[in-house]
């Protein structure tokens, strides 16, 4: 049996919705191991005089949980 922590983390990127999700997991990978699922759960844009500036994805992010 195992068990798995889950965490949200916001991605943010000028090019679209999807290159700001995986920004996250490109971050989340240097510092987690046994990456499960990522669930995007919201997605909003910056917007700047009329103007898109900024994508931004929340995504929630499983990974197995190693307890001591």
């Amino acid at each position: 049996m195992s068990v798995y922590k889950v965490i949200e983390l916001i991605g943010t990127s000028t090019v679209s919705w999807e290159d700001a999700a995986k920004m996250c997991i490109d971050q989340a990978t240097k510092t987690l191991q046994d990456l499960r699922v990522a669930e995007v759960v919201s997605q909003d844009l910056k917007i700047e005089e009329g103007k898109v500036v900024a994508y931004r994805t929340k995504v929630r992010l499983s990974f197995r949980f190693h307890g001591s």
